[in-house]
C-alpha cells in the first residue's frame, strides 16, 4: 500500500506560483511512476505530468513551459512548482503513483491506470 499526501495548495491571482508537494512512503518517489493529475468541476480527471525512476518526464501541452517538478528522495517527495497560473488551472490536483518503474508515459493520457493517488489539494486562481 502506498500513502500520497498532497499540500501546498491555496489561491493566488492570475501570473502567480505555487508549489505542491506529495510526501509518498517506502521509496516510492525513486523508484515509480510518479504523476500529477488534476480535476476541475464539471471535468474529467486530466493527466499533468507523468516521471518515470530515471527522470524522464511529460507534461501535458496545457502546462509546457509553466509547471516543472522535482524531487527528493530523502523526503521521498514529488513536487510540482507552477508558474504563470492562469485561471483555468483552477482545480484539485492529485498525486498519484504506479508500481512500475518505466512506461510511464502512458500515465499522462491515461491518469486513471494510476493504481495510487492522493486526496487532493485545491488550487483556485482568480483573474
Amino acid at each position: 500500500q502506498v500513502a500520497l499526501v498532497e499540500s501546498g495548495g491555496g489561491s493566488v491571482q492570475a501570473g502567480g506560483s505555487l508549489r505542491l508537494s506529495c510526501a509518498a512512503s517506502g521509496n516510492t518517489v525513486r523508484n515509480y511512476c510518479m504523476g500529477w493529475l488534476r480535476q476541475a468541476p464539471g471535468k474529467e480527471r486530466e493527466g499533468v505530468v507523468s516521471t518515470d525512476r530515471d527522470g524522464s518526464t511529460w507534461f501535458a501541452d496545457f502546462v509546457k513551459g509553466r509547471f516543472t517538478i522535482s524531487k527528493d528522495y530523502v523526503k521521498d517527495t514529488l513536487y510540482l512548482e507552477m508558474n504563470s497560473l492562469k485561471p483555468e488551472d483552477t482545480a484539485m490536483y492529485y498525486c498519484a503513483a504506479e508500481l512500475r518503474g518505466y512506461g510511464c508515459s502512458r500515465y499522462l493520457t491515461a491518469p486513471g491506470d494510476f493504481d495510487y493517488v492522493g486526496q487532493g489539494t485545491q488550487v483556485t486562481v482568480s483573474s
